[in-house]
């Protein structure tokens, strides 16, 4: 087992706790938490018998975490992480990124210049189903990718009761269909076929009560030469998630709800499942906080670096920008 490192969880509000539950849960973190409503801290701290409490983020970064987990609304996770980065602590990013990219270009050259392992925390990548699909995609064995398609949807009351009163409400903390849900499927698109290049998106809220963000999106979406369209609703009976990539020799397709990929590759023939659970609750973020723990120790490169989840920032504003503009964007123009 490695060496305990000394882990602040920054904000412990819903995903905050599950991030400190779930370092707690591998056995090699000690933690301590930063919170600025006092009560909040204070239920925590009492819930998981946490000695180091803060309520001012400056009073605890000063203590040299070994690693810093930001679990704020998005427009605070680039200026806290610069912070944490510039007193020596590694970082582990709540997704997505932000929602700009002001200082995006700075906080990458801090953790480059400090030689910091730094992780957004797009937890789709611990899924030991889609990171084999896509050990057997890159391996070769259904030839060259062409296409791929998300099909995505959940009835996001039942499993966010409060989103009326959370960041989910308004776009500039990071709410909406695009920077709350379908950022974890384009990500995972990227990480399976490459780099989104150009996109068209139409979004508009339908159905949700109490929230005028959009809440059903459809992108088509250019990686080089891979066709794609991304679709996602969050107000639908099902709670689906399915990625379907179709490569020149085979077709694989990625089913979260039902924690599998499964392949095909004689046409008209018979799909072969790979199971890969049942897996508990809390199994994707315990398996990702090892994760950023072995990178940590190894130096070697985490599930979601930087450069990886500033890509997928920018195709979130893209995805915006043309949905407002009703036209064809290219991401490197993304601002």
């Amino acid at each position: 087992m490695s060496e305990l490192k000394s882990i602040l969880i920054a904000g412990v509000g819903s995903i905050g706790e599950r991030h400190l539950r779930c370092f707690a849960a591998t056995g090699r973190a000690e933690l301590a938490i930063c919170e600025v409503n006092a009560a909040l801290r204070q239920t925590i701290a009492e819930r998981y018998g946490i000695k180091r409490e803060f309520g001012d983020y400056n009073e605890a970064i000063g203590g040299q975490p070994d690693a810093v987990v930001i679990c704020t609304p998005a427009p605070a996770h680039v200026p806290l992480a610069l912070a944490a980065a510039r007193a020596g602590a590694h970082l582990l990013i709540e997704k997505p990124l932000s929602t700009s990219l002001a200082g995006v270009d700075e906080l990458q050259h801090e953790v480059a210049q400090r030689r910091l392992t730094a992780a957004v925390a797009y937890v789709y990548r611990a899924h030991p189903a889609l990171a084999a699909m896509r050990d057997a995609i890159r391996s070769g064995r259904f030839g060259e990718p062409v296409q791929i398609i998300a099909t995505c949807g959940q009835h996001f009351p039942l499993y966010r009761p409060a989103y009326r009163e959370t960041y989910y409400r308004d776009r500039a903390t990071g709410g909406g269909a695009v920077q709350d849900a379908l950022t974890h499927v384009i990500n995972a698109g990227e990480w399976l076929v490459g780099p989104v290049d150009r996109l068209e998106a139409d979004a508009d809220h339908l159905v949700l009560e109490g929230v005028t963000v959009e809440d059903t999106v459809h992108v088509l979406t250019r990686h080089g030469r891979v066709m794609g369209s991304f679709n996602l609703n969050q107000h639908q009976a099902p709670n689906e998630v399915t990625l379907t990539v179709v490569c020149r020799r085979g077709t694989a397709r990625f089913e979260y709800h039902e924690c599998r990929w499964r392949w095909m590759s004689e046409a008209g023939g018979q799909w072969h499942d790979e199971p890969a659970g049942p897996l508990e609750r809390d199994a994707l973020f315990t398996r990702q906080a090892n994760a950023f723990l072995d990178a940590v120790a190894s130096r070697h490169a985490p599930l979601c670096t930087l450069d990886e989840a500033a890509q997928t920032l920018r195709v979130n504003l893209a995805i915006l920008d043309s949905a407002a503009q009703q036209n064809w964007q290219n991401i490197r123009d993304a601002k």
